[in-house]
């Protein structure tokens, strides 16, 4: 007979109970420990990246830009009036002397005004010379009254005293000497005032005189302007030098074409005066200064030339175009031969040299001042551990070290973002 056993079933809800709890625990202990387990270190092949050792030592600070040589001196050619051109005679690139013709230009207008002023200039000196002639024969018909009325005046003073001298002796009546007296008082204020107008003829003939000749010198004047137009119209380079294409964003003339006064027609360089025109990073030009030294590279080596020429800055644009900044160097070493104007280089300024520093080379997103993760090659190379860099100054090709690595480590420089959600890379 079996007996009935009790609180068997409760027993085996509370064992059940019991173990599903030890299971749960397990689970989230289990699930807790994944969590917590770091990926495995991906594998990097080591000849793939860019290593470059910490040093300490002396570091120059440097900034680098592209650019181009233009010439320190250059010459525009403009159209002085409103003209057509007639004919191109020289091209862009064509050595030309002071008096070259470059291009004829025509001016129907111009070349009108020029023969008015022409025909106006001459009758106004034909006015003058009729003008002159005209005071002449006026000045010597007062001239020859003066010389009349002078002898008429010294005659009847010769009758006066005779007269008077007779009428002293009672041999001539007083009332006739009077007379003469009168008469010669009346020639001798005829005399002084017919004087006094050719004194004063000699001045209002040089006031008209002097008026026509200003006339004159207006007229030709301007007919020496029309006639300087005129022979502006054949464009001259001005200047020995090479004759160059009308700058960006000009666009060069064609025959035929009708130009306004003030039109850029062409530009002469001197070859042999050249500079470089860097374009500097905004972020970098802040301590770029005059007569900092630089280097220029023409990419013109061969022949026992390095293609590198010496210069200083010259002048800082003060405006940003594009993000960079406009900065002249002055060269102050040879050209190597084949140096032209517009031929493109690389410029390196020389900010400053810093005597003791800690600096390695610099990371692809290295800049000055800022924070940044490198990763750290062990000591066996093996692997490479995320490491917080703190940088300083910075130069083209090197950056100082203020904190996160001593002298003597191993970082890598390359692009490394693949691998930012890893803190250590095995290096193959």
């Amino acid at each position: 007979m079996d007996v009935q056993r009790k609180g068997v079933k409760k027993r085996k809800t509370i064992v059940y109970s019991i173990v599903g709890v030890l299971v749960l625990v397990a689970l989230a202990g289990a699930w807790r420990w994944a969590r917590n387990l770091k990926p495995a270190a991906p594998g990097v092949e080591l000849s793939t990246l860019w290593p470059d050792t910490v040093k300490r030592g002396p570091m120059v600070r440097e900034v680098r830009g592209l650019g181009t040589l233009v010439p320190e001196d250059t010459v525009l050619l403009t159209a002085t009036t409103d003209s057509t051109v007639k004919k191109i005679i020289v091209k862009p690139g064509v050595p030309v002397k002071a008096d070259t013709v470059i291009m004829v230009m025509t001016s129907p207008e111009l070349e009108t005004d020029l023969v008015t002023a022409e025909y106006a200039m001459k009758g106004a000196e034909a006015d003058l010379k009729n003008l002159e002639v005209t005071l002449h024969k006026t000045r010597l018909d007062l001239q020859s009254a003066v010389a009349q009325t002078s002898a008429d005046y010294n005659t009847a003073k010769l009758e006066s005293d005779r007269d008077t001298a007779l009428a002293n002796d009672n041999l001539l009546a007083k009332t006739d000497a009077k007379i003469s007296q009168v008469k010669a008082d009346q020639l001798a204020e005829k005399y002084k005032i017919d004087k006094e107008r050719l004194e004063s003829d000699a001045a209002a003939q040089t006031a008209q005189l002097e008026a026509q000749k200003v006339k004159v010198d207006n007229l030709r004047a301007q007919y020496e302007l029309k006639k300087s137009q005129v022979d502006k119209l054949n464009i001259r380079a001005g200047v020995n030098g090479m004759l160059q294409s009308v700058p960006p964003p000009l666009v060069p003339v064609e025959e035929g074409q009708k130009v306004p006064a003030g039109t850029v027609l062409g530009k002469i360089a001197q070859p042999g005066h050249l500079k470089a025109e860097l374009k500097i990073a905004e972020t970098q030009i802040r301590d770029v200064a005059p007569n900092q030294l630089a280097v220029i590279d023409t990419r013109l080596a061969g022949g026992g030339n390095t293609g590198l020429v010496s210069g200083r800055v010259s002048r800082i644009e003060q405006s940003i175009v594009n993000g960079t900044v406009t900065v002249d160097v002055a060269l102050t070493g040879p050209l190597p031969p084949g140096s032209r104007a517009d031929l493109s280089v690389d410029g390196t300024i020389q900010l400053e040299k810093l005597d003791d520093v800690v600096f390695v080379g610099r990371p692809v997103f290295g800049q000055e001042n800022s924070t940044v993760t490198l990763f750290k090659l062990e000591p066996d190379g093996k692997y490479a551990n995320k490491v917080k860099v703190t940088f300083g100054r910075s130069s083209v090709n090197t950056i100082e070290i203020k904190d996160g690595l001593q002298v003597g480590d191993r970082v890598i420089l390359s692009d490394m973002s693949q691998y930012d959600q890893y803190d250590r890379i095995k290096l193959n």
